[in-house]
């Protein structure tokens, strides 16, 4: 929820009014940030990685206020908003630092939640009997020093340049007053002199960085941080600035094309991954991912880091991960796949689908649609739907997000994109076989409501199993299981308990062909032989003669074996 501007004191309603209105400012500026994205990659997706991390950030600031749907996580626990404590300074920075931490989207993004993070550090703590004006100057300070240290090697004329400026505005103004020995400069002064020594920084940004004067632009990344900065100072004052706090194309830009894939240097891949780690881990990481590739940058702490890296070899980079602790919302974009997106106009339809397991991945890629990777326990969040929406790049986008519980998430997301001018619709399907089957009927030429109304139809119509190894002993819709049995899952409900997956999978087909069916479809785990899949095969062929079969391979994190009935 928006939060109306006017002056407030260095609190947590201050840090909420903050984060709404700079959410809003980058929501406004995203796509000019976007036009003007030439370092360190021209993909023009600086303003709306910033814009997504501002989201997360927001999302996580709203759920410490007791608005548990905004969770960016999906979670909450149970306590009533109207009965939660409100939250402290120390609880809003640090929820709102959290926030953009785990939904940092590429380089721009993770050093703004490194920003944020600073900014936590020292008004987390909030020490007795400090004024605000001094204490939000040490603040930005703190931010700028941990942005430069986060990035592995810091390039003068960018995002960090800006932060730099900001921090020494802001500590002069603190400073005069202090010196004087008069009344200490309120957070308010601090924040519009932050912002002045940002926007001016941002306006020599072309004469410090040869690529920025060769596009005649401005930094993308200090464009948005002025946006923030900007709506700190209009928090915490209740004055909106003259003009728009950010223009996108502050200096003009040429009407020439973007450089091609082909023709940047560089490194192919950008790879970012949440990870859980220890500092000693963590440096080694560095060190590691440093001669992987450029653009490094690694931010967080307290066991919890968010990893930026481009490089040629993703793997690679993940492996290292995996060598320093646990990697997770692995995210891995090729540049030239980004670019051609970015420079192309929209589509008029696409189709978003929520799969686990790469084989899944691959063959709704086959069929046009923009994957979702999922893993057992790690559903996608709503701002990683919201993004894979945008990533689509039409006008009409058919979401499925493949599981019941996803069916919030999906809402959340398709309402937010909607905002965007977007026409979403949302096919609940529970299964990837049902999403499979979804595909099978999409028809971009038919209208957009004839198209979701067939594929609704074709997903309503298919029955979902699923095998399962249960892992303890368990009171089930089919009696009493033990650590080791392979369940048998028909419409999400435990309906066969058996010794092995051969005997069990032909008991769940029996009973779901009993009902009928004209094709059923087979998707197999990474471990389950192919064996299994002939004997099943053979099994429809006999005891079922009109039905046919088609098998694929979920490939890595998919359940052991899937099945769909149409």
């Amino acid at each position: 929820m928006a939060h109306e501007p006017g002056p407030h004191t260095l609190d947590a309603e201050a840090v909420r009014t903050w984060s709404s209105l700079a959410l809003a400012a980058l929501g406004r500026a995203r796509e000019d940030i976007d036009a003007i994205n030439v370092y360190p990659v021209a993909d023009a997706d600086t303003g709306t990685n910033l814009y997504l991390t501002a989201e997360s950030a927001d999302r996580a600031l709203a759920a410490a206020f007791g608005d548990g749907s905004a969770d960016p996580a999906g979670v909450t626990d149970g306590t009533p908003a109207a009965l939660a404590p409100a939250p402290t300074l120390s609880d809003a920075v640090r929820a709102y630092a959290h926030g953009a931490l785990i939904g940092a989207r590429g380089n721009s993004g993770t050093i703004l939640a490194q920003l944020l993070r600073g900014v936590a550090d020292v008004l987390g703590a909030e020490p007795a009997g400090r004024a605000p004006g001094p204490l939000l100057a040490q603040a930005l300070t703190r931010a700028a020093e941990e942005a430069y240290q986060a990035v592995a090697h810091p390039v003068e004329g960018t995002m960090l340049t800006v932060a730099g400026a900001a921090a020494r505005a802001g500590s002069a103004v603190g400073a005069v007053g202090a010196a004087a020995g008069s009344a200490a400069a309120t957070a308010s002064d601090v924040a519009r002199a932050a912002y002045d020594g940002a926007r001016a920084a941002l306006a020599e940004t072309p004469g410090q960085l040869a690529a920025l004067g060769r596009a005649g632009v401005v930094d993308a990344g200090g464009c948005g941080l002025v946006a923030v900065l900007g709506a700190l100072w209009q928090a915490l004052s209740g004055q909106e600035p003259a003009a728009e706090p950010v223009r996108g194309r502050a200096v003009p830009v040429p009407q020439t094309p973007r450089p091609c894939a082909q023709e940047q240097d560089g490194p192919a891949y950008e790879v970012i991954y949440l990870l859980e780690a220890g500092e000693e881990a963590v440096g080694e990481l560095r060190a590691r991912l440093d001669g992987l590739g450029d653009s490094l940058v690694v931010v967080g702490g307290d066991g919890l880091w968010n990893v930026h890296v481009h490089v040629d070899d993703p793997g690679a980079a993940v492996e290292a991960g995996v060598v320093a602790g646990r990697p997770y919302r692995i995210r891995i974009t090729h540049f030239g796949d980004e670019r051609r997106r970015a420079t192309a106009p929209p589509v008029q339809r696409a189709v978003v689908a929520v799969v686990q397991g790469e084989g899944l991945a691959g063959l709704c890629g086959e069929a046009g649609a923009t994957a979702v990777p999922a893993r057992p326990g790690e559903p996608p969040s709503v701002p990683e739907l919201l993004d894979a929406i945008r990533r689509a790049h039409a006008r009409e986008v058919v979401l499925l997000p493949g599981a019941a519980e996803l069916r919030a998430a999906a809402a959340a997301a398709a309402e937010q994109a909607r905002a965007d001018g977007v026409r979403v619709a949302v096919i609940p399907t529970r299964s990837a076989v049902q999403g499979l089957a979804a595909l099978a009927v999409h028809d971009p030429g038919a209208s957009f409501d004839e198209d979701v109304v067939a594929m609704t139809a074709a997903a309503g119509a298919t029955r979902y199993g699923e095998l399962a190894v249960a892992e303890r002993q368990s009171f089930t819709s089919a009696g009493i299981c033990q650590a080791g049995d392979v369940l048998g899952l028909i419409d999400g409900d435990i309906a066969v308990i058996g010794p092995g997956l051969p005997e069990t999978a032909e008991a769940v087909l029996a009973r779901m062909l009993g009902s009928g069916g004209e094709l059923v479809t087979l998707v197999l785990g990474p471990e389950v032989p192919d064996a299994l899949a002939a004997r099943l095969e053979e099994y429809v062929q006999h005891a079922h003669l009109a039905v046919d079969t088609v098998t694929y391979r979920g490939g890595r994190y998919s359940a052991p074996l899937l099945i769909g009935v149409e």
